[in-house]
């Protein structure tokens, strides 16, 4: 975010030098959490700041659980959702069950079986 010029040049630096770097899905749930409520970002900008990250040609993913929550994010929704749901679905789970109404609606718009709690 460059709001700590000191921070940004170290990790400037480190993503030069490094060979690889493996983003694991967990770690980039917590950004986009400090990204959409500590910054405060819309989601096109938090798209944007994911993709720039994810598509460094020094950057390894799992591109199908990135995909899965980008698609939350470009919705207005929330990763994190969007993940859970993917890896339910690769484990072997018919249904997403949440109490969150948008990520139900979301999965639902999709295709997916969803069910919401109440």
């Amino acid at each position: 975010m460059r709001d700590d010029p000191s921070q940004f040049i170290a990790a400037d630096q480190f993503l030069e030098h490094t060979e690889v770097l493996t983003l694991s899905i967990s770690s980039l749930c917590e950004v986009v959490w400090v990204l959409r409520v500590g910054y405060r970002l819309p989601p096109a900008r938090i798209e944007f700041a994911l993709r720039t990250l994810s598509n460094a040609q020094n950057v390894v993913v799992d591109r199908l659980a990135f995909e899965a929550g980008m698609i939350f994010v470009r919705n207005n929704g929330d990763f994190a959702d969007g993940v859970i749901a993917y890896e339910g679905r690769s484990m072997g789970s018919d249904t997403f069950v949440s109490f969150d109404k948008k990520a139900v609606s979301l999965l639902k718009s999709q295709g997916h079986s969803a069910k919401l709690l109440s």
